[in-house]
């Protein structure tokens, strides 16, 4: 039996901001643009791995929440203690590069840390926090 991670979900504030950093400075592809009621959904991943995803999804749309609660989850998601993912890449140093020329915001340039990874970290436009390690 195998079992893999099909979708991951991060929350973003601004579709287009997210699909800047996602697809043009990432290099993911888009794979789904679905909008309802004037919220987007927005479904990215990397080149070449279809069955891996990240479902990018407006926040706190649950009818269930009061505004108190939505405005806490987007407190949340502007420091970045709300959504977190990791990725690897065989590049750290260049995917680096090529992220901070994009523009993105740099939480951890690349270091090796203590307990055997090389990763640097930056948070996308709504404030998730994105580490990325050097793939073995």
């Amino acid at each position: 039996m195998n079992i893999n991670i099909h979708y991951a979900f991060l929350p973003h504030t601004d579709a287009e901001a997210a699909l800047g950093f996602y697809r043009d400075a990432l290099g993911f592809e888009v794979r789904g643009d679905v909008g309802y009621d004037g919220l987007r959904w927005l479904t990215v991943g990397p080149e070449g791995q279809p069955d891996t995803s990240i479902v990018l999804h407006p926040p706190a749309t649950d009818p269930g929440i009061t505004d108190a609660e939505r405005q806490t989850i987007l407190e949340l998601i502007a420091k970045g203690s709300y959504g977190a993912l990791t990725l690897s890449s065989d590049d750290l140093d260049g995917l680096f590069e090529r992220l901070v020329e994009k523009g993105a915001d740099v939480v951890q340039e690349p270091m090796d840390q203590p307990y055997g990874v090389r990763d640097c970290a930056f948070r996308d436009p709504a404030g998730n926090l994105l580490r990325i390690n050097q793939a073995a």
